[in-house]
């Protein structure tokens, strides 16, 4: 996970391990220790039986009932209206929101227990973009997991996190100031985070909000090559048009709960998402 101190209520990108690290308002990351435990043999990539979960703020139930299973290698979309649960039930799969109920696994074992096998990539309004902190540091956070709090980035690290930049298009702006960058170049960089953290299982949180098509054809050029490779995905969008090509299903959710396509498309019509293609059924 990114290293991070709260600065306006945003999280702030660190490169360097600092004492006191989180406020004491800050959640703890399961994911920020360097804890490895092997996959079970032959469990699925996630299992999360009837699951409920609440914000920090609040005991109410923000995800309420999941119930969902997903196999190595699968590509997942999350679909549904600007505050269904999307974004909850992705930072619950990272260790970032308590559990109140039911189950979670990854790869047969508890959140947690394996936290390099999960990459997480947040929205990039969570990012205080101001930090002053280079592209190339950034990405280099993604390899956290593998190094731990106190250990620096080896020749090796750092020949990964260049080949994430190149495969994200960023070269040349390896050491510009990520306020610098621009919204696309912006959320490249946070998927070459991804990348370079080498994880089985991603969470995108809506990877393509808010960015010109260019940008949006490099960001889905990467999650194939990600497929290919055998990765697990699960993509929080609003892009319908590309369910049926991109995904191999979808998950829709509205009010914290999985509900049935027509549910959820009914309220992105009512948010005013122009949709063009049927969906994909569940």
């Amino acid at each position: 996970m990114i290293r991070c101190l709260i600065r306006d209520g945003k999280l702030n990108p660190l490169v360097t391990p600092v004492k006191a690290l989180f406020t004491v308002h800050f959640p703890h990351f399961p994911y920020s220790s360097r804890r490895h435990a092997p996959p079970i043999d032959g469990a699925p990539a996630l299992t999360v039986r009837d699951l409920a979960v609440s914000h920090l703020d609040s005991p109410a139930l923000a995800l309420k009932g999941i119930t969902l299973t997903v196999q190595p290698g699968e590509r997942i979309a999350l679909v549904g209206p600007n505050g269904a649960g999307k974004s909850t039930l992705l930072k619950a799969i990272a260790g970032l929101l308590p559990i109140r109920g039911g189950e979670l696994l990854i790869y047969g074992l508890p959140v947690g227990a394996c936290h390099h096998r999960v990459a997480y990539l947040p929205q990039r309004g969570e990012i205080d973009w101001r930090f002053p902190t280079t592209l190339q540091q950034l990405i280099m956070t993604g390899r956290y997991g593998h190094l731990g709090w106190v250990r620096r980035p080896s020749p090796e690290d750092w020949k990964i996190v260049e080949r994430a930049i190149h495969t994200l298009g960023l070269e040349g702006l390896a050491q510009r100031q990520i306020g610098q960058l621009s919204g696309g170049q912006q959320q490249r960089a946070m998927l070459a985070r991804a990348l370079a953290q080498e994880s089985d299982l991603l969470l995108l949180d809506e990877p393509l909000n808010a960015i010109d098509k260019d940008n949006r054809e490099i960001v889905y050029r990467v999650i194939d090559l990600l497929h290919q490779a055998g990765k697990t995905l699960i993509v929080a969008t609003h892009d319908l048009t590309r369910l049926e090509t991109d995904f191999d299903r979808a998950i829709y959710i509205a009010d914290g709960q999985e509900v049935n396509p027509e549910v959820a498309l009914e309220k992105l019509i009512g948010q005013d998402y122009a949709l063009r293609t049927p969906a994909l059924s569940h």
